[in-house]
């Protein structure tokens, strides 16, 4: 089967009558989890930004209460699938300032939680790998929340670099 362009379905989504195309949403939602989960966003969420944000936020503190720290090894697990679960939320909302605001507290909640990264390479690369996507996110900002979340990012940062390095 040869899959159709986003143009092509557009288009082919465009003729569809309105109960006609409820119908094929329903079925995309029970097919995967992921289709189920970003309906859910576009419908009931999309509409409060900041609402989701501090839902996200939630589910890392939840998430973060797991993470074995004890271990570099635990920690690098339980952090990579918070990160699984922040980068599919922050692809549903598509909204930079959202993934500023996201990606800056999952690296607040990292130094908070006394997380030894610069003990482990593949740590490290993860906080950095984390740093540098804000800092591409923050880019694509206005001036002003430029400027807010650069302060934000660098005071994370120093924060950081002040109690491990």
């Amino acid at each position: 089967m040869q899959t159709a362009t986003i143009s092509e379905l557009k288009k082919e989504l465009a003729k569809l009558d309105p109960s006609r195309l409820t119908a094929l949403c329903l079925r995309l939602a029970k097919y995967k989890k992921d289709n189920k989960e970003l309906l859910t966003y576009l419908l009931f969420e999309a509409e409060n930004e900041a609402a989701y944000a501090n839902s996200v936020k939630s589910e890392i503190d939840e998430q973060m209460k797991g993470v074995k720290t004890h271990s570099v090894y635990l920690a690098k697990k339980g952090l990579r699938k918070i990160l699984r679960l922040l980068d599919k939320r922050i692809r549903y909302s598509g909204n930079k300032e959202t993934e500023a605001e996201l990606r800056i507290y999952f690296c607040r909640k990292i130094k908070m939680a006394n997380i030894p990264v610069r003990r482990s390479r593949v740590l490290t690369n993860l906080y950095d790998g984390q740093v540098k996507k804000i800092r591409a996110a923050i880019s694509k900002l206005h001036e002003d929340l430029q400027y807010d979340y650069g302060v934000e990012l660098e005071g994370v940062i120093y924060h950081h670099s002040q109690k491990e390095g």
